[in-house]
């Protein structure tokens, strides 16, 4: 069997599309909280172009689609995004808005977020912006439940977006990272849920299908997924990650860490390796013990796609080779 790294995709247009939100990231240093904080450290984020990284690093195409302001923050993201080898063609600055901001603390290992991304560059996304042929091309759209939450426009947007990929062939990821600063539930449930009818994967944790399903019952929550025509990934149980397929529900555990650092970005993490499983023709139980792994990796390090590992680090990992310091 060849290994991880050596299995190359074939060039031509990104195997994975995802397009959405992402901000300037400013974190507090120290573990101190923001009030208190003497410095904070520059970075960025966003859970679709975290994604298109992640599947860059693991040797698979990606391309992250979005709306940045013509602005320092805005010009630093997409040299970087680029310069971790996702496509960002369909990427554009514009001086309608500015680039969306978020503030991070990490105290005593509670991590807390502050959004200051109202009217941002992101949140005008319209259909206009959707280049259909570039989704047409793929072999996945992948997309969050972040970017309808940031407005009216987005919702259309989103939904305009699952529609070409269904048109095309074009099988849709939806991960519905549900985020209640930007919306309520009541307002999420009208939007994600329809979003989810439309996916062939559904990405959801199991305490978002508790709010989303308004019910503590894991039973009902696997019969409504049943009445989903996608293939369900459950994350957040205690010790595994569940895979429903077909009406059978089969755990596939976590991978062990004895340090975690950081557990923003997990989720994430979890999507890209997940998503390489599926473009490389994996089973689903495969995949998502990759995304089980490389989700392991990005706690272990600070900020939202920094500790995302690379093909070569993930032969080693399932090699068992211990990392060689000299």
């Amino acid at each position: 069997m060849n290994s991880f790294s050596e299995t190359r995709p074939k060039p031509g247009s990104p195997e994975v599309v995802t397009f959405g939100e992402s901000m300037a990231l400013l974190i507090a240093e120290g573990g101190k909280g923001l009030e208190y904080a003497s410095a904070l450290s520059p970075s960025f984020g966003g859970a679709e172009s975290n994604v298109a990284i992640g599947l860059a690093r693991l040797g698979q195409t990606s391309g992250w689609c979005g709306r940045l302001g013509d602005d320092p923050f805005g010009r630093r993201i997409l040299k970087v995004i680029r310069g971790e080898g996702v496509d960002v063609s369909r990427v554009r600055l514009t001086d309608e808005a500015p680039t969306g901001m978020m503030v991070r603390e990490n105290v005593a290992g509670n991590s807390s977020v502050y959004y200051y991304r109202k009217l941002s560059a992101a949140s005008f996304m319209r259909l206009e912006h959707l280049d259909e042929s570039y989704i047409a091309g793929a072999k996945v759209l992948h997309l969050t439940g972040i970017t309808p939450a940031l407005s009216a426009s987005c919702v259309e947007t989103a939904h305009a977006a699952v529609d070409i990929a269904k048109r095309h062939g074009v099988k849709v990821s939806f991960d519905p990272n549900l985020r209640l600063k930007l919306w309520s539930i009541e307002d999420a449930r009208k939007v994600l849920l329809p979003l989810a009818m439309k996916a062939d994967y559904f990405l959801p944790g199991l305490d978002e299908l508790k709010l989303l399903y308004e019910t503590d019952s894991v039973d009902t929550i696997i019969g409504k997924l049943q009445e989903l025509s996608a293939i369900s990934i459950i994350k957040g149980g205690d010790d595994c990650t569940f895979v429903l397929e077909q009406g059978h529900l089969t755990s596939v555990p976590y991978y062990k860490v004895e340090h975690v650092i950081d557990t923003v970005g997990a989720g994430d993490g979890f999507c890209a390796g997940f998503l390489a499983g599926v473009v490389r023709g994996y089973s689903m139980v495969e995949a998502v013990r990759l995304g089980n792994l490389v989700g392991a990796q990005v706690i272990q390090a600070v900020g939202d796609w920094e500790g995302l590992p690379s093909a070569a680090e993930i032969d080693r990992l399932l090699s068992g080779k211990g990392h060689v310091e000299r």
